[in-house]
C-alpha cells in the first residue's frame, strides 16, 4: 500500500466520511493535541467543530480545562452573560483564555447561539487542579446553596462549612506538589469535609426531582468536583512511593467522570493532550521514577466502548525539529496535503517498522509506533510554527 492511500485532505468530506467508517457513531469524539499552544492545531480543530455542528449534528464541546472555569463560557456562550474579554481572562486555566483560536471558537459559539433555537455548550473537563489543587470552597459552599434548605444545614450550617475551610491559601499552596508535609489534605479538617462533602452528594440524589435540568447538572458538576479535590488533596499528603501515580490517576478519574456527564447531552468534541485521550496506559519519567496510569480516553472508552472515536494529533516540523524520514511523523509529511486524516489501521500495514520520533522540543509528544492500534485516526500537520505558554 503506498502511503497516500492511508490518508486524504482534513476537509468536511474527509471527516464526515471518517465518522461514516467507525463501527458506531461517535458519541465522543476525542482530537489529541501532541503539544499544547499550537495556533495551527487550534485553528484545524475550530473547522472540524464546525463542520461537525454543521453538518453531522454535534452540539457540545469539552476542553482540557478547569471545568467550574467552564461555566462562565457556557453561560457566555448559552446566554450572552459578561464579554467576550472577561470570559477568556476568567473562563479557561493553564494558559488556554490567551490562545487566539480559543478566543475564535468562543466568539463563533456565541454568534451560532444567536441565530439558533438549540444552542451548543461548552465544558471544561478538567479538574481544579494540576500537579498541585484549589479549595474546594467553590464546588463545596455552591453544592450547599443549591440544597439550601432543613436537611442541607442539618448536614451542615454554611458558618460550620467555611470554619472547616478556613483561608483558601492553605489549599491552593503549590509548595505541596513537592512537600507533602505542607497539605493539610488529611488534617481533621479534611477529613471531615469529605464526609460532608459525601453526605451532601447523597442529599442531592434525593433532591433531583425537586431541582431544575440545569440545577441539577451543576449540583452534581459540584458534587463530583468537592468529592475529587477532597481526595486529591488527602494524597497531596501522602508520603509513599505511589503518591505521584495516585495523583496522576485521581486526575485522569476526574476528567472521565465530567467526560461522561457531558456526554449525556449528546455527540460531543473533546480537544485536550493525546496523553489524556489515549486508550493505552499513560507512561511518564517523573524525577527517578517512572509513573503509569490510565488515562481519561481509556476510562471512557471501558463505558462507552465503538462509541469512543480517538484522533491522536501529529506534526512534521515543529519549530526548528524536523522527522527523521523512517519515523511515522517523518513518513507522513510526504503526503501531498498541509492538513491530513490518517487511517491508522492501513497506516500500519503501509509502515510495518517504523522508528520511533525522538523530539528536541520536551513538550512534543510524538506518536508511539506500537499503539497505533489503539487510536482510531491522526489528524497529521506538516508544519506547526506557532509554538510557546503564554507567560
Amino acid at each position: 500500500m503506498h502511503i497516500e492511500d492511508t490518508g486524504r485532505p482534513l476537509d468536511g468530506a474527509g471527516i464526515s466520511a471518517f465518522l461514516r467508517s467507525r463501527p458506531a457513531a461517535p458519541l465522543l469524539l476525542g482530537l489529541g493535541e501532541a503539544r499544547h499552544f499550537v495556533g495551527e492545531l487550534g485553528e484545524v480543530r475550530n473547522e472540524v467543530f464546525r463542520h461537525l455542528v454543521e453538518h453531522e449534528g454535534y452540539r457540545s464541546f469539552a476542553i482540557e480545562s478547569d471545568c467550574l472555569k467552564g461555566l462562565v463560557v457556557d453561560d457566555y456562550i448559552t446566554t450572552g452573560t459578561g464579554t467576550l474579554d472577561d470570559v477568556m481572562a476568567r473562563g479557561f486555566s493553564h494558559g488556554f483564555g490567551a490562545s487566539p483560536a480559543n478566543r475564535e471558537l468562543v466568539r463563533w459559539m456565541r454568534a451560532y447561539n444567536e441565530e439558533h433555537d438549540e444552542n451548543l455548550r461548552f465544558f471544561g473537563f478538567d479538574g481544579p487542579l494540576e500537579y498541585w489543587a484549589a479549595s474546594p470552597r467553590e464546588a463545596l459552599t455552591a453544592l450547599h446553596a443549591l440544597l439550601d434548605g432543613p436537611t442541607a444545614t442539618a448536614v451542615v450550617s454554611r458558618d460550620t462549612l467555611d470554619a472547616l475551610l478556613g483561608p483558601d491559601d492553605r489549599w491552593s499552596n503549590e509548595a505541596t506538589a513537592m512537600d507533602p508535609s505542607q497539605s493539610i489534605g488529611r488534617s481533621a479538617d479534611a477529613q471531615r469535609l469529605r464526609l460532608i462533602a459525601d453526605d451532601l452528594v447523597a442529599l442531592l440524589d434525593t433532591q433531583l426531582p425537586q431541582l431544575s435540568a440545569a440545577d441539577g447538572e451543576r449540583a452534581a458538576l459540584y458534587g463530583r468536583t468537592a468529592t475529587g479535590l477532597l481526595r486529591y488533596h488527602h494524597w497531596m499528603a501522602d508520603t509513599s512511593p505511589a503518591r505521584w501515580t495516585r495523583l496522576a490517576a485521581l486526575r485522569d478519574a476526574m476528567m472521565a467522570a465530567n467526560l461522561r456527564a457531558i456526554t449525556e447531552h449528546g455527540p460531543t468534541l473533546v480537544y485536550a493532550s493525546n496523553l489524556h485521550l489515549q486508550r493505552n496506559k499513560t507512561v511518564m519519567p517523573f524525577g527517578d521514577q517512572r509513573l503509569e496510569w490510565w488515562s481519561a480516553g481509556a476510562i471512557t472508552a471501558t463505558h462507552l466502548g465503538s462509541r469512543y472515536t480517538y484522533l491522536a494529533s501529529a506534526f512534521g516540523t515543529v519549530g526548528e525539529d524536523t522527522p527523521p524520514p523512517n519515523t511515522i511523523e517523518g513518513t507522513l509529511t510526504t503526503l501531498p496535503w498541509d492538513h491530513s486524516l490518517i487511517n491508522t489501521h492501513d497506516l500500519a500495514n503501509a509502515l510495518p517498522h517504523p522508528l520511533p520520533r525522538v523530539s528536541n522540543d520536551f513538550a512534543y509528544f510524538p506518536l508511539n509506533p506500537d499503539q497505533l492500534d489503539l487510536i482510531d485516526g491522526i489528524v497529521f500537520l506538516k508544519r506547526a510554527a506557532t509554538l510557546g505558554k503564554p507567560s
